[in-house]
């Protein structure tokens, strides 16, 4: 998957350059979900796309910005499915952003994704690529404009960052009392609206939860797990963490229907996931 890997640097870059001077505000087009896409989000698909299109080993890609998938090299063997530009809603405030790859072999589904990849457009530019089975590596852009490798990541067994997403209000009351108790614990609210740089930040900083739960208005979850659910679960699993349902299941074990189905989903240290079970369990 070296050349894969190449293929994410390249986009780094260029997506990079699309955030800092490409255009704001919406589109005239709608995504799969019906809602009106952001002309970043059209922008780094289109970018994204000719670049996997020029590499023979992938045979389709799917974006979370399109309905279906796309077939780019009959003789290619792996499917990627990528969400080009998480949390574009909070580009406008400058904020960090992110993409996300999920690699498959074949058709995709949690069983036959393989590596995975996301790049974090901050301050700094990073990617983290987890496409073996060592622990998931770190990568910075530097001065001369090539990514040079920063070290590995690995959790520890407890954390101190608690990400909960969803609207409070449509909270399920287990879940509710579950997250005031990692905060009567001492744990930091750090959310900022964006799957990616959340994430990372629990990752980075050691270990942590974060969290995005059935809703009453969204009971199957918001986020969606070819894109970026079962990519970060690949991620965590590798660092030493891990990646639970609702149901106190590996997600890396759910099964799917449709490409853009989304799920419930925990991602933490070794200690978040296990008082989370006791409690959804209680």
């Amino acid at each position: 998957m070296e050349t894969i890997f190449e293929n994410i640097k390249e986009i780094a870059k260029r997506v990079d350059s699309a955030i800092k001077f490409g255009e704001l505000g919406y589109s005239n087009n709608s995504n799969s979900t019906g809602d009106n896409q952001l002309k970043l989000d059209v922008a780094c698909d289109k970018i994204i796309e000719d670049i996997f299109a020029k590499n023979p080993e992938i045979k389709s890609i799917i974006s979370e910005e399109k309905d279906d998938k796309m077939e780019l090299n009959n003789n290619g063997e792996y499917t990627i499915c990528y969400d080009p530009l998480d949390g574009s809603s909070i580009v406008d405030v400058n904020l960090s952003v992110g993409s996300i790859f999920g690699i498959y072999r074949g058709e995709p589904s949690s069983k036959s994704l393989i590596g995975a990849s996301y790049i974090v457009f901050g301050p700094r530019v990073e990617i983290v690529t987890a496409f073996d089975e060592s622990r998931p590596k770190l990568f910075r852009l530097t001065k001369s404009g090539e990514f040079e490798e920063a070290g590995e990541i690995t959790l520890n067994e407890k954390g101190k960052i608690n990400a909960p997403g969803g609207t409070q209000k449509n909270w399920l009351q287990k879940h509710k009392a579950f997250i005031d108790s990692l905060f009567m614990e001492g744990y930091r609210l750090r959310y900022s609206g964006g799957m990616v740089p959340d994430l990372h930040q629990v990752l980075l900083k050691g270990g942590g939860l974060f969290s995005y739960p059935a809703t009453t208005d969204k009971p199957k979850g918001k986020l969606r797990a070819l894109f970026e659910v079962f990519p970060f679960a690949l991620v965590y699993e590798r660092a030493g963490g891990e990646a639970i349902d609702e149901r106190g299941n590996r997600l890396l074990e759910r099964e799917i229907t449709h490409y853009h189905d989304t799920t419930p989903c925990f991602f933490g240290s070794e200690y978040e996931i296990k008082r989370l079970k006791e409690a959804y369990k209680e």
